[in-house]
């Protein structure tokens, strides 16, 4: 049986440090483009994090955002309570269970995540528009992107994706 990561890193370079230093630097300025915007609003990382998985999945529960995002539910309350004070989310009681919050972005909200979405995607578009790198990797960002996440996640992260409610581009 062939070992496809024994070949994807000789494909990389000799140990794949190549390729891991290029994703520091990919990340460094992925998130560089909308942290210029959520320092304007006194926002970080964490900030974006929510309101992103909030602006897609409209309804989100506390404790399905906590799952999707892996920090301490003390973290979690301290964002939100900065996004719903300013106004970009805004939580309801659940409908079949009144002890659920179900969250949703405000107008500003997802003005707000429309804006760092924008950036994050030119970067993209520009990386796969970029014929070098297509000729060296003809690897889709998708598969790339996927194959990065640990894969017995990979099916929640699936089934996540699937129940997004997509917009009217």
């Amino acid at each position: 049986m062939p070992d496809v990561e024994a070949d994807a890193l000789r494909t990389a370079g000799d140990s794949g440090d190549d390729l891991i230093e290029l994703l520091f630097f990919a990340y460094r300025d992925f998130v560089g483009d909308p942290d210029r915007i959520l320092a304007q609003y006194g926002f970080g990382r964490a900030h974006h994090r929510v309101l992103h998985f909030v602006d897609r999945y409209p309804g989100l529960t506390i404790a399905e955002l906590l799952d999707i995002l892996r920090i301490t539910k003390q973290s979690l309350n301290r964002v939100l309570k900065d996004l719903i004070g300013q106004g970009y989310i805004t939580q309801k009681t659940g409908t079949s269970d009144r002890r659920q919050r179900l969250l949703f972005c405000t107008a500003a909200g997802t003005a707000l995540a429309g804006d760092l979405i924008r950036v994050q995607s030119r970067r993209v578009a520009r990386a796969l528009a970029d014929s070098e790198i297509g000729r060296e990797n003809p690897l889709s960002a998708e598969s790339f992107l996927f194959g990065m996440i640990e894969p017995e996640e990979r099916a929640a992260v699936r089934r996540l994706m699937a129940r997004r409610v997509r917009s009217a581009a």
